[in-house]
């Protein structure tokens, strides 16, 4: 079973939804409290590394594809945009995780305001790393949410997957590339086959059906990642790896 180490893992939707396709979680990184406990409660078994801007990457076992959504406050339009600027921008702690594990996929999103703002240095260090990579605006209307939620969804493999034609110096620009390409999104069409009832929560602010800690399930909720959106990404790698497989026997 493929293996996923889980990068500010927050709730854990990307984590659930690459549960859902047959990975395996075998460590986090968190440190809001509420979180925490809601990691704790749905994976007891599995270890939370904590800070990542304490980790000595050389101890943690590598993963096979490292997930994660980094701080979005340093691009959000809700937000001063501050970039690099922000001391929450931890893009950097990232590309560190990546040059030392060294995953065959690594996977991040982030919102949608990071297209003008961070997405190509992004881009350019997966580059420089020795990573393609593919990036795509995926709202979660798109897993029949009620919900528009855009998020970019960045993917990125070795060099070594890429197509011949490819050229990785192009994703030192910023321009948005369909998954069309490689990540063919009717490939994955059966991680949507198993729709169900979204269902609203009452038009009450601040209530919802009685649960407690009602500010910190909004705010983790803010932060998080419809799982139907992790799975559908893990589904698309899950294909891509099959394809590669394939072509290099």
């Amino acid at each position: 079973m493929p293996t996923v180490g889980s990068l500010f893992s927050g709730l854990g939707g990307l984590d659930l939804g690459f549960e859902w396709a047959g990975y395996e979680i075998i460590w986090q990184t968190e440190t809001n409290e509420f979180a925490k406990q809601v990691l704790k409660k749905h994976w007891p078994n599995i270890p939370n590394l904590g800070d990542v801007t304490t980790i000595d990457w050389t101890t943690i076992e590598r993963p096979d594809i490292l997930i994660g959504g980094y701080p979005c406050q340093p691009f959000s339009h809700a937000g001063k945009r501050q970039g690099k600027d922000d001391p929450r921008h931890l893009w950097p702690e990232c590309l560190r995780a990546i040059r030392v594990l060294r995953p065959d996929y690594a996977v991040f999103e982030n919102v949608q305001g990071h297209l003008t703002l961070g997405l190509s240095t992004v881009l350019r260090d997966i580059a420089d790393s020795g990573y393609d990579a593919e990036w795509q605006t995926i709202p979660a209307s798109a897993v029949s949410s009620p919900q528009k939620r855009n998020r970019v969804a960045i993917v990125a493999y070795p060099n070594s997957a890429q197509r011949e034609h490819r050229n990785p110096q192009r994703l030192a620009t910023a321009q948005n590339r369909g998954w069309d390409e490689v990540f063919e999104p009717s490939s994955a069409s059966s991680c949507l086959d198993n729709r169900q009832k979204w269902l609203p929560e009452p038009a009450v602010d601040r209530v919802a059906h009685g649960f407690p800690n009602r500010v910190d399930r909004l705010a983790g909720l803010g932060n998080a990642v419809v799982p139907q959106v992790g799975k559908f990404i893990a589904e698309l790698i899950k294909d891509h790896a099959k394809r590669v497989d394939g072509k290099e026997n």
